[in-house]
């Protein structure tokens, strides 16, 4: 009976072959029908700069990203998305990613960037500029940290530190069995943004006694920078700056009210944008006035222009000059009366000018008084920094960060660029004081050094720190404000509450020769997948198709298979 039904099975397959898929296929795509990925976590990430100046493109020049996510301690990561955590982050590993041309690179950053430790936060300010010097195709992303990305960090370390010590068949084996994050962006490729305009702002208050009266200018650039738009806020560089110009405007508004303090002088405030990008709002605003009108109080007599940048922290102060001012201006004029003020009453701190020309052939201006300077017009800029290449002007560490007693202890600064409001409020009080001293003329009346314009309840804290807190409440990057931006319009409303004829001036990229570009995509939303490696299809596969080829082998003998198998399980009989 054995035989007969050994010779129907052979037959059968033998002559049927597509019965055989019949019976063996619907099983085995029942073992290898894919299992639905499963999202693990999904979060926000920040693009790198991408931006074009002067022809020149700066930043990541790619924003899509769909690879396995590995970390540098993995063998290899070409096509891999490289996580990083800021903690362990250096700029040999982020080369060693791009060298071998990674997928992407994603950096975690803490929650809390104010409790990073000093000699971390310095060492990330100083290599931001180094990762935006030239140009790479590798997406970059920020992330900020929480448990679920965190944890999606620690199995990938897990799963790359551990390939090291392993064998060439253990690490197959425990690449192909491994589980696996698969990081996938949302968001389509960056493309560049057409027609956007940076805004900026100008009021003024009108002095009295005649029509050529001489006009002091106060500058300060409201935009921020930093390797990523998105977390750029800009606290110290430049909130600190807008916030001492609107307090300014504040003190002198009153003063301009009344007959008996109404002084001889204009006063021109303006909140330029693009200062970030070689000051391309104050340029235009230059050229409008200088070049495309007849009526102007900058064609007029300037007596000297004031920018303010970075002032919120400190115990030192410079006046960076590209020509030291003569005697007898009111340049001169300015610069001792910030010496007498400071020696008079606020004897700890260091008051210096710092002198250097001005470089044409820098693709950036150091300061944003250069941009007169190159127009004639005398000028200089107030700041906490000794050279304008100090890497907090430019950093996404520069943010807003609370008292160093409520966070860090008594005595023990914040890391990392901040804003100390009663050190800003001191500033505030000094520039304003020898401002003051200038318009009023005081010291050639013989006023002494220490008499005080304004008391300590005209230069409010409270209105010193709301301000900051209000500017660095939102990354103000220039990619980011238009000209509806909320930052626009709070700042429109404050100059119009103190100064008059107060308005926007717009600046927008020449479409045949484009000074700036910017490019969207630089906020998207990231999915990470839980999903097994490339390699375990890779292995199924070969697994699959061995058995296939094994079955159909032993189907198409199968009168032979059977009889060594009977032969094999036959009792064996006794012999007499």
């Amino acid at each position: 009976m054995f035989e007969e039904a050994s010779e129907v099975f052979d037959n059968m397959f033998k002559s049927s072959f597509p019965l055989t898929f019949i019976v063996f296929i619907p099983a085995v795509l029942i073992l290898v029908s894919p299992l639905p990925a499963e999202a693990a976590h999904e979060f926000t990430v920040y693009r790198m700069q991408q931006y074009d100046l002067q022809g020149q493109p700066y930043g990541t020049r790619n924003a899509i990203l769909n690879t396995e996510a590995r970390t540098v301690e993995a063998e290899v990561l070409s096509r891999r998305c490289v996580i990083m955590r800021l903690a362990d982050f250096s700029y040999e590993e982020y080369q060693k990613a791009l060298r071998q041309s990674a997928g992407a690179v994603v950096i975690i950053l803490p929650k809390n960037m104010s409790a990073v430790p000093q000699d971390i936060v310095q060492q990330f300010m100083e290599l931001e500029p180094e990762m935006l010097a030239t140009e790479t195709i590798v997406p970059v992303y920020f992330a900020m940290e929480d448990d679920e990305l965190l944890s999606i960090y620690t199995q990938t370390l897990t799963s790359s530190s551990s390939q090291g010590s392993l064998s060439a068949a253990e690490v197959l084996l425990h690449t192909a069995t491994a589980n696996g994050f698969q990081m996938v962006t949302s968001g389509a490729q960056s493309k560049a943004i057409s027609d956007w305009a940076i805004t900026s702002l100008e009021g003024r208050l009108a002095g009295v006694g005649g029509e050529d009266l001489p006009t002091i200018v106060v500058v300060a650039h409201y935009d921020s920078f930093g390797v990523a738009p998105w977390l750029s806020y800009g606290a110290d560089s430049n909130g600190s700056g807008v916030s001492m110009l609107l307090e300014l405007a504040r003190l002198f508004s009153k003063l301009y009210t009344y007959k008996r303090t109404h002084a001889a002088y204009n006063l021109l405030f303006f909140v330029s944008g693009g200062g970030k990008f070689n000051y391309q709002g104050t340029k235009r605003w230059l050229e409008d006035n200088l070049d495309h009108t007849d009526s102007s109080l900058l064609q007029d007599n300037v007596a000297f222009v004031l920018c303010l940048d970075t002032l919120g922290n400190g115990d030192s102060m410079h006046l960076h000059v590209s020509k030291p001012p003569k005697e007898g201006t009111p340049q001169y004029s300015l610069l001792k009366e910030l010496e007498m003020v400071v020696s008079s009453q606020y004897p700890e701190v260091k008051f210096s000018m710092v002198h250097k020309k001005i470089n044409l052939a820098d693709d950036m201006l150091a300061w944003e008084h250069e941009r007169f300077g190159i127009r004639r017009l005398p000028a200089f800029t107030l700041s906490h920094l000794p050279s304008h290449r100090l890497a907090q002007r430019s950093s996404i560490m520069d943010v807003r960060s609370v008292s160093p007693s409520s966070r860090h202890g008594a005595g023990e600064p914040p890391a990392g660029p901040h804003v100390d409001v009663k050190k800003l409020s001191r500033n505030t009080k000094l520039v304003a004081e020898a401002l003051a001293r200038v318009i009023y003329n005081l010291t050639e009346k013989g006023a002494p050094g220490d008499l005080k314009i304004f008391t300590e309840q005209m230069v409010q804290e409270e209105q010193l720190s709301a301000v900051v807190d209000w500017l660095t409440a939102q990354p103000r990057a220039a990619q980011l404000v238009d000209k509806d931006s909320s930052v626009v319009s709070t700042l429109e409303y404050h100059l119009g509450h103190y100064l008059k004829d107060v308005k926007r001036h717009y600046v927008k990229a020449d479409k045949r020769d484009p000074e700036f570009v910017f490019y969207d995509q630089l906020k998207q939303t990231m999915n990470a997948y839980r999903v097994k490696p490339a390699i375990f299809d890779l292995l199924l596969a070969v697994c699959i198709a061995a058995y296939l080829g094994m079955m159909y082998l032993a189907i198409q003998n199968f009168g032979i298979l059977y009889s060594v198998v009977r032969r094999i399980t036959q009792p064996k009989t006794k012999t007499h």
